[in-house]
């Protein structure tokens, strides 16, 4: 397929771009040792991430009103500070552990494949997660993004058609001057959906090394790599 119309990619930041868990692991790990506290960080940071796609969920079906992700984050570490016996957190310090969510690392090829992409392409975010959680990790992680484009934007989550729509818009691009960039397959079908180009590219070890989802194409995406460097060199930079 002729790609050659392709103005703006963006991209699905949390397991794409950054390693969320990794990250976060080692984050809940050195804050634990700060405060003498030891517990199975990644038991925790894997029932941490449960409270998302049911959050998300609630807010899609109006639920529940418009409510952030580290909101919907801080409501479920309540919850397991209690269940892991953690206890005399100080209000600071729980908004300083939720706030670890944008204190992630990208993924080795991240950062000089973004950087390469940049030269030809206007790079942009379009994530779940909070605008100001993209801003704060842009500059933690150095990604080089033109713009910043969440879900918050359309107080609705992906894959809500409006996300999608709306980043288009904002872009001032036709639907096919876009690409989607993902390591999820159903982002991806979700931005195909709506007339948009699509990449796909695993991230295999995102959920750590028992990963069963998402360790291969299942779509005729219109581009497959396997990191985001080969990417860059299929796309002509």
């Amino acid at each position: 397929m002729n790609l050659s119309g392709v103005k703006a990619l963006t991209f699905d930041v949390f397991g794409t771009v950054v390693d969320w868990r990794g990250s976060i692991i080692a984050d809940a790990t050195a804050f634990g040792e700060s405060k003498g506290v030891s517990v199975d960080w990644e038991r925790f940071v894997d029932a941490w991430k449960t409270c998302y796609r049911p959050g998300m969920h609630r807010v899609n079906t109006g639920e529940v009103p418009w409510s952030t992700v580290y909101a919907i984050y801080r409501t479920k570490l309540e919850e397991l500070l209690v269940e892991f016996g953690i206890a005399d957190l100080t209000e600071a310090e729980k908004h300083h552990f939720n706030r670890a969510w944008e204190r992630l690392d990208p993924w080795p090829d991240s950062v000089p494949a973004l950087t390469r992409l940049k030269r030809k392409f206007i790079l942009s975010t379009l994530s779940n997660g909070d605008f100001a959680c993209l801003v704060n990790m842009a500059k933690h992680a150095g990604l080089p993004w033109d713009c910043i484009i969440v879900a918050e934007n359309a107080r609705r989550y992906k894959p809500d058609p409006s996300v999608y729509r709306l980043a288009i818009q904002l872009l001032g691009c036709r639907p096919e001057e876009v690409m989607m960039v993902a390591a999820h397959n159903y982002d991806l079908a979700h931005a195909a959906s709506h007339g948009m180009r699509t990449a796909f590219l695993p991230r295999p070890t995102e959920y750590g090394a028992r990963q069963t989802t998402d360790l291969r194409a299942e779509g005729d995406w219109d581009v497959i790599v396997d990191n985001l460097e080969e990417l860059a060199q299929a796309l002509g930079t």
